[in-house]
């Protein structure tokens, strides 16, 4: 019976290394991001050069991913709810409802979306050789490819990136969110507790309160922030078109 293992390239892992079915290899390193917009021109003209020496110093290819899940903030939302309902003062109270609704016409506007970016060091068979033993074949293979992890890790790090390499069980789990993506749950946001304090002074009837001193309140009580959405400019540092298949 035919499976979608018969269909991958993936002959196994070996400690952080994905060993192809064709003889070669490859390593995977999640890359951090920044927000290229919110830098000054100089910051991103220094950021690009930086990249630019990385990829004129490599002697070898690479590949990079970039992976967008919609993210599910329901749990968000239910925090704001529960905070709500225990909140005494009146004005928070109201606040809160509209900082909620604002939250969820957002959401059906605009798509939040969690990106992770990858890096992928592959190896490919002609540069291995004739190998006699699949062991001599792996230990190759790591011989050739931690060098090259070691020098894009170097050269990430002058851009202010960090970057990890994945181990077995991250690399499971990425490749099966690849290939079961119409199953794979949508992330929720961690549990961020909300801390609320009374303003300073007492604030008039609801009624008779301008919006001069709504403002006032809302920012002497430092109300959380909403989660970031999604932007037109891509929050990483470099511009990448996203091609339609």
């Amino acid at each position: 019976m035919n499976t979608t293992q018969n269909h991958l390239p993936i002959a196994d892992i070996q400690e952080g290394i994905v060993i192809l079915k064709g003889g070669g290899g490859a390593l995977i390193l999640q890359v951090s991001a920044v927000n290229f917009g919110l830098l000054s021109g100089r910051e991103q003209m220094a950021i690009i050069d930086a990249f630019a020496q990385m990829l004129n110093s490599l002697s070898f290819s690479i590949q990079i991913v970039i992976d967008s899940e919609r993210l599910d903030i329901s749990s968000y939302l239910e925090l704001l709810n529960k905070a709500q309902k225990s909140q005494t003062n009146q004005l928070l109270s109201q606040m809160m409802s509209h900082y909620r609704q604002f939250i969820q016409s957002t959401i059906k506007e605009n798509e939040v979306l969690d990106k992770k970016f990858y890096i992928v060091v592959p190896l490919f068979k002609l540069e291995l050789g004739l190998i006699a033993s699949k062991q001599a074949l792996e230990q190759k293979i790591k011989t050739v490819l931690l060098p090259r992890r070691d020098q894009i890790l170097r050269q990430l790090s002058r851009i202010g990136l960090k970057a990890t390499q994945l181990d077995n069980q991250k690399l499971l789990q990425v490749f099966f969110n690849i290939y079961n993506y119409s199953t794979k749950p949508s992330p929720a946001l961690p549990t961020m507790p909300v801390n609320l304090k009374e303003p300073k002074s007492t604030p008039k009837p609801l009624e008779t309160v301008t919006p001069a001193q709504v403002s006032q309140i809302a920012a002497e009580t430092k109300l959380d922030q909403a989660p970031i959405r999604s932007q037109s400019s891509r929050a990483h540092p470099f511009v990448v078109e996203e091609l339609e298949g």
